[in-house]
């Protein structure tokens, strides 16, 4: 029998939305799922995976056989495919194996599921064999691409994917009054050229910080229209400063910020793109 545990409030969020797919159909093809560690979030992967195949919400997971259950969790069950670095990397030849293997019609008629642990160590040659499965996509074969920094992943994979979360954020309480003050920059982008000194000098000092700071707001943007959709209570501070902003705007932010993002990884000059990322939001405001 599966026991039901308690969840963290992250947690409890990112099987919400599972639900809600779930009731609606809406499974994507690939999902980019970042996690704080595997040994722990791994049970909730393969939950996921059981809500996947099994077409069950996540409280809905006790129905399932217990002897199918045991075939997942062990790695047995014909239509998983579970994918690990081979040394430092995910190589080629796994990716081209895993392809050979998923030509074949499923032997249980059902969607088939490949995981991929650290996917960000897909190298270019082993991202581009990947491709073919995300640009064309099956309507039977699901990807679920694990990560602890969606950034650190290729771009043209994290571009093909829907991106989960099951990374916890503590913020402490001067690191979340540090935080609100730098949410308001970002959804007030005019403010930004007036203070650019005090801005960069005490927020977004170089790629790394920027990278952290950018996606910890990307995520609080999401978590707060999720919460709106769901109905559900937010922090009171943030709240109160998305809920002026109109939603249109904030999805606009939220795509700009998910598309300049990535472009970090790339040698550029840092404070011309910084210059760029704002004007976009001023213009995108």
């Amino acid at each position: 029998m599966i026991i039901m545990r308690n969840l963290s409030i992250v947690k409890k969020k990112f099987f919400d939305y599972v639900d809600h797919i779930i009731d609606n159909n809406k499974i994507s093809h690939a999902y980019i799922i970042e996690i704080d560690n595997y040994e722990d979030d791994m049970v909730d992967i393969y939950d996921f995976v059981k809500m996947i195949l099994f077409n069950k919400k996540h409280d809905e997971l006790e129905q399932i056989n217990e002897g199918i259950i045991k075939f997942i969790d062990n790695n047995m069950y014909p239509d998983i495919k579970l994918i690990e670095p081979d040394g430092n990397n995910i190589r080629k030849k796994q990716l081209i194996e895993l392809q050979k293997e998923y030509s074949n019609t499923s032997l249980l008629n059902n969607k088939r599921i490949y995981i991929i642990k650290n996917s960000e160590r897909m190298n270019q040659a082993s991202g581009n064999t990947i491709l073919k499965f995300l640009e064309e996509p099956e309507d039977n074969i699901v990807a679920l691409l694990l990560t602890d920094n969606r950034y650190s992943v290729l771009e043209t994979i994290l571009s093909r994917c829907q991106v989960l979360s099951l990374k916890e954020t503590d913020l402490m309480d001067d690191e979340e009054e540090q935080f609100i003050e730098f949410l308001r920059f970002v959804v007030n982008p005019k403010d930004f050229f007036k203070k650019y000194n005090y801005f960069i000098n005490n927020y977004i000092t170089d790629k790394s910080v920027a990278k952290e700071k950018l996606g910890q707001v990307e995520s609080t943007i999401i978590q707060y229209l999720n919460n709106q959709y769901f109905g559900e209570s937010f922090n009171e501070k943030i709240g109160d400063i998305l809920s002026k902003i109109e939603e249109n705007k904030l999805l606009t932010y939220l795509s700009i910020i998910e598309s300049e993002l990535p472009k970090l990884e790339y040698n550029i000059n840092y404070k011309m793109w910084i210059d760029s990322l704002f004007s976009k939001l001023i213009i995108g405001g």
